[in-house]
């Protein structure tokens, strides 16, 4: 039955596309683990990574074919700063928490052991948990706005409408407060900078993010975590604790 089924589709690209579809042919269904990431796209991983979804990240695949997940370093070194974090707490890598400040009108989106963004204005959490589009599909011939398996949102084309971008750059673990602290770095990954100088948090060049590990995270009930902003008496440093939501705390 198998050979017969990969037969019928020549078109299909890669093993992956003639098993799913075969198994629709058996009428089976396909378990989908959101933790697995088969990367069957080119180009930039930033959108997928920083709107990563509930769940453990599990593997990263096909890494060779798209950009550093770290820019101006080679694959395997930012694979080895990516360990970094992984190894401090790895249920808690990749997961988006999402804040306001309410003072300054703006919104902050943190990917714990990857990438801080702060935007401009004030985004609803259910928009910013849809990738941006950072990056290309994997069928170069198909709609790059709509052939993806999952919702995602437009790259912002214009500069100062873009998020400032914070990569990671160390993170340490604290066994007198049982907290990790990650630092992240100004990034010009997604591209030129905004030339108004009153463009929202221009003078913000490092963003420090306090967590403490969690590694029970998954065998409670999925939720994402809360982020706050915290005071700080260090110009140009934002910081950022980053724990589970209180009670009656929510994201707005």
């Amino acid at each position: 039955m198998q050979d017969g089924c990969i037969q019928r589709y020549p078109g299909l690209y890669g093993s992956d596309d003639r098993i799913q579809a075969c198994m629709a042919e058996l009428g089976v269904p396909l378990t989908k683990e959101v933790g697995f990431h088969q990367f069957d796209v080119y180009g930039n991983l930033l959108g997928l990574l920083t709107a990563h979804p509930i769940a453990p990240l599990v593997s990263l695949h096909h890494l060779d074919v798209v950009d550093p997940i770290f820019p101006y370093v080679s694959r395997v070194q930012a694979l080895q700063r990516l360990k970094v974090p992984m190894k401090l707490d790895s249920a808690g890598l990749m997961q988006q928490s999402i804040c306001y400040d309410k003072s300054k009108g703006w919104t902050v989106s943190v990917s714990w052991g990857y990438a801080v963004q702060i935007f401009r204005s004030k985004i609803s959490a259910r928009e910013m948990e849809k990738p941006q589009r950072t990056f290309v599909n994997w069928y170069m011939s198909s709609d790059s706005n709509t052939g993806f398996a999952f919702n995602t949102r437009p790259f912002i084309r214009n500069p100062c409408q873009r998020p400032n971008l914070y990569m990671l750059s160390n993170a340490l673990f604290n066994p007198s407060t049982n907290r990790t602290a990650s630092e992240y770095l100004k990034s010009r990954a997604l591209g030129l900078e905004c030339k108004q100088k009153n463009a929202g948090p221009f003078g913000i060049h490092r963003v420090v993010v306090y967590k403490k590990p969690d590694p029970y995270l998954w065998d409670k009930a999925r939720r994402r975590n809360c982020c706050r902003i915290l005071p700080s008496k260090k110009t140009g440093t934002l910081r950022i604790d980053v724990g589970d939501c209180g009670e009656s705390e929510i994201i707005q």
